[in-house]
């Protein structure tokens, strides 16, 4: 079955806000990439001060040094996707007929400005211990900062999803199994991207160093366990539930009748997305966290996490599509 010219009553096309919307999308990718980069070089604190680096927009010397690159590069995308988010907003607000499109907008918005503040508080807070742990304050705040990154795509792709010519104009009803393998594998994703943060941030990443077994020797599982071990250990297992339900989901999308060649294109591009995902992610065990395959692996990471949820969306399309909806 193929996709028909269905626009419902209400629903506009409108090119220019779609098209900003997109550019929306795809600018998060470019701030995910500097902040991976930036965490896996540890360039954090190449600037002790916030908002400004070392009391300049434009320091001295940050062209010529890796770590100062890295931290205000990140900064300086992070100050446009703000404006970005801004005008956004306030454009959805103003053109857009569905009250939930407009209220992710808000929340776009919303979640911006947070990561701003948790961005800068973990470099202000940065020397602030916390009695019992080893983290200071600051370096705690980086795990709640890169779990809401996540958020924060997840929004602007369902944003732009929504303004799309596809959502508007065409229609490929898809069968409820579908819908709620696209939601089970959403909520999958989220979770395994917490305990990757959450891993990150307390450098974990190679608390197993050997893949895919968890011991030299062969082992399934680790010969001794602590904290980080069962962080990084939780991390393997998750990824080994998540490689069976992105297959699952695919699946039924390339099954099902309604499902057009869009859809069925976007799942073959999940499944590859996952297989590098994989490749990354032994990579950066066999290659002892190379700054580069780290960074692979967290950015390919969120383009895993930005197509499931895409694919949801838009299996979600006939029952959200409505102006009236209260999704």
């Amino acid at each position: 079955m193929t996709a028909t010219a269905t626009a419902r009553p209400g629903l506009v096309y409108r090119p220019p806000l779609a098209w900003f919307a997109a550019l929306g999308a795809t600018w998060v990718f470019v701030l995910v990439t500097l902040g991976a980069f930036t965490t896996s070089i540890d360039a954090g604190m190449a600037f002790p001060d916030w908002p400004l680096s070392n009391g300049s927009v434009n320091p001295k010397g940050w062209l010529g040094d890796l770590a100062m690159f890295a931290e205000h590069s990140h900064r300086l995308t992070g100050a446009v996707m703000g404006f970005i988010t801004i005008i956004l907003a306030v454009w959805l607000w103003r053109r857009e007929s569905r009250a939930w499109v407009r209220r992710l907008g808000w929340s776009a918005l919303a979640i911006v400005i947070v990561q701003g503040l948790i961005g800068g508080k973990r470099v202000l807070l940065d020397s602030l211990s916390v009695p019992g742990f080893e983290m200071t304050l600051g370096q705690m705040l980086r795990i709640p900062h890169g779990i809401l990154a996540q958020v924060y795509v997840c929004v602007l792709i369902l944003i732009a999803a929504a303004l799309s010519r596809g959502w508007i104009e065409q229609t490929a009803p898809v069968s409820r199994g579908v819908r709620r393998a696209g939601l089970v594998c959403v909520l999958l994703l989220l979770v395994q991207l917490t305990i990757a943060a959450t891993m990150r941030h307390n450098h974990a990443g190679l608390a197993i160093p050997t893949f895919p077994l968890s011991t030299a020797e062969g082992g399934l599982l680790p010969a001794s366990w602590d904290y980080r071990i069962t962080l990084n250990f939780a991390h393997r297992a998750m990824a080994a539930v998540l490689t069976v339900a992105l297959l699952w989901f695919a699946v039924r999308i390339w099954r099902d009748a309604g499902a057009g060649v869009s859809l069925k294109s976007g799942a073959s591009v999940m499944v590859g997305l996952l297989a590098l995902q994989i490749l990354l992610g032994a990579h950066v065990i066999w290659q002892l966290r190379e700054p580069h395959v780290t960074t692979g692996h967290v950015v390919v990471g969120a383009l895993l996490l930005a197509t499931t949820v895409w694919l949801t969306a838009r299996a979600h399309r006939d029952a959200i599509g409505s102006p009236a909806s209260p999704a």
